[in-house]
């Protein structure tokens, strides 16, 4: 099996519903044979969900990772503007054209970092994992959306090759050494910025940090109606927390590999 495939199988055992599942799996093996220990893993598996459906829980785990890198009040000006994958939803039917994900702020901030002269050409990085969509690559779709906002696509150049963040960025380096580029902005959500930084930084690329796609704000409600409601379980959260732990496990990997 390949790294790619074994990196995104084997954490999902490591989140909060795969390893409740486990644990309830354990419970019945342990009901099976009439062990008096069969409610500990089902308390366990309950206990995780709580936990990790709980709104203080997820946002802390998700604003930890955001607050690494602030929003730019006033962007600086570079050579180039790399946007990693991860935006779009490939053309599949019954779409009939490319969509924007939930993180598909990464294309819009891209495109107004192009028109107020941030930078005059926009790398998009990102190529497809074959189970993941049909043929084309992120790159492609970026570019088109891209396309669609006014951005000219003499102003663009795809990478299309890459299928995780560490090849993002060694692709994109190897484009601004042939183009010449010095310096960019990059452009990603602000949960994914402080591990793709590590790597853009560890390569030696001058990159100025730009992220987007914020998802904890600073709004807050102390009321008791909302008090209550933020310890009740909820999939959203539970889905922050997931995304969270898959950027700690995914630095820690990283870590390993020394790409970080």
């Amino acid at each position: 099996m390949s790294f790619l495939f074994l990196s995104k199988l084997l954490p999902i055992f490591l989140y909060p519903l795969g390893l409740a599942c486990l644990l309830l799996l354990l419970a019945l093996i342990l009901w099976w044979r009439k062990s008096p220990w069969t409610f500990a893993p089902i308390i366990t598996a309950l206990a995780i969900l709580l936990i990790a459906s709980n709104e203080w829980v997820s946002s802390a785990l998700v604003f930890a990772l955001e607050s690494r890198y602030p929003p730019l009040v006033n962007p600086p000006t570079a050579e180039a503007i790399v946007v990693l994958g991860g935006a779009t939803q490939s053309v599949e039917p019954p779409r009939l054209m490319v969509n924007v994900n939930e993180h598909g702020d990464r294309l819009f901030y891209a495109a107004h970092l192009y028109h107020t002269q941030r930078a005059p050409l926009i790398i998009l990085a990102g190529g497809r994992i074959t189970w993941r969509g049909e043929g084309g690559s992120e790159a492609a779709d970026m570019a088109s959306l891209l396309a669609m906002l006014g951005v000219p696509p003499e102003s663009m150049i795809e990478e299309p090759f890459s299928l995780n963040t560490y090849e993002n960025a060694v692709n994109v380096l190897e484009i601004l050494q042939e183009k010449g580029i010095n310096k960019i902005l990059l452009v990603t959500s602000a949960f994914h910025m402080p591990r793709s930084m590590a790597i853009f930084t560890k390569l030696g690329i001058d990159t100025i940090a730009a992220p987007t796609d914020f998802l904890i704000t600073r709004t807050y409600n102390y009321s008791v109606e909302d008090f209550i409601l933020n310890l009740l379980p909820q999939a959203n959260r539970l889905a922050l927390t997931n995304l969270a732990l898959k950027e700690y496990i995914g630095i820690v990997v990283y870590w390993l590999r020394g790409w970080l």
